[in-house]
């Protein structure tokens, strides 16, 4: 594995293997190394469409980078439990916080460079905005996903504030409400351009949650929601600016409601909208976002080229694919 140059934690997950498939069309498979645990039967296609490449186990490859048989230049770290309902501290604190940490520390020793995955989802409610240059200590996730990543960037944030070694480059990305190929295996977790597509396809219908804010509007929740491949554009961008670190959201910077998400979905299925709503989960009220919209100037100002695909366009591209 010494040629291994460019590694993908997460690489049979949603955005991993997108991300994946997108460095297998510009580096020979060979230099790539795919990481990820568990690989369920569900998640295999997204391997398999990129036939050749190495897979490691994620304990294997941290081993491994630890006992020096292993070196890559560019650790993209996708790899993470992306439940939003997980209750499992101990897990989700092992999974996302200390992984991440070793391989923080294993590029800073080694001079190499991180590009990692945080999430919107540690801005909590939102009652201290969407802004990246905001104080990390000022945010309150709602979930313990959340918590488990903020504590990520705050102990990224602490190692550079002590002076300590740090990889040459490290990025982290703030992605908001991800959606597009690649997702089917994430069940419940799945976009919910996925579940309507489907529910069109099978009922004619598409059903909603109802509001339990008084200020919104059934339906009229509002997100940022940002094309799959749109993101992979961008890290693909930074991997090419190894001078360009820091933690930076990536969502499209334009908020749009729930229902204006599925209209879309009848739009491209040529359908008239057919929308219902129901109660929300009660294990989600309380620690849903009403509301998310990134503010992307930090981004802007270090250089990296992004013009999001309108939602639209990017819903129609997916239904095409989804079909």
């Amino acid at each position: 594995m010494s040629a291994i140059r460019i590694v993908i934690t997460g690489a049979a997950g949603f955005i991993g293997g997108q991300l994946l498939e997108s460095f297998a069309r510009q580096y020979p498979v060979a230099e790539l190394l795919a990481v990820d645990h568990p690989v369920t039967e569900a998640k295999r296609p997204n391997l398999a469409a990129v036939p050749g490449v190495t897979f490691l186990d994620h304990t294997a490859f941290v081993g491994a980078l630890e006992a020096g048989t292993l070196s890559p230049e560019l650790i993209l770290h996708m790899g993470a439990c992306s439940s939003t309902t997980e209750q499992d501290w101990g897990y989700l604190a092992d999974n996302n916080l200390h992984y991440s940490q070793r391989l923080w520390r294993w590029c800073a020793q080694h001079g190499r460079r991180l590009i990692y995955a945080s999430s919107a989802a540690t801005y909590g409610d939102g009652a201290r905005g969407f802004d990246d240059e905001s104080p990390l200590a000022e945010l309150e996730p709602l979930n313990l996903y959340g918590r488990s990543k903020h504590e990520f960037d705050l102990w990224v944030e602490q190692q550079v504030k002590e002076g300590r070694p740090q990889p040459v480059q490290s990025v982290g990305l703030k992605f908001f409400n991800v959606f597009g190929p690649g997702e089917a295996h994430k069940g419940r977790m799945a976009s919910m351009v996925f579940h309507g597509y489907h529910q069109i396809k099978r009922e004619g219908v598409v059903r909603l949650f109802k509001s339990h804010r008084p200020d919104y509007t059934d339906g009229g929740q509002l997100r940022d929601f940002i094309y799959v491949r749109d993101l992979v554009r961008v890290m693909t961008e930074l991997a090419d600016r190894p001078t360009v670190s820091g933690l930076f959201n990536l969502g499209t910077g334009q908020a749009h409601s729930f229902r204006e998400l599925l209209e879309a979905v009848f739009a491209a299925l040529n359908l008239p909208p057919r929308i219902e709503y129901v109660p929300m989960p009660e294990d989600l009220q309380g620690r849903y976002q009403y509301f998310t919209q990134a503010t992307m100037r930090k981004l802007a100002r270090a250089g990296v080229p992004y013009v999001p695909t309108p939602l639209a366009e990017a819903v129609a591209d997916y239904s095409r694919r989804l079909g």
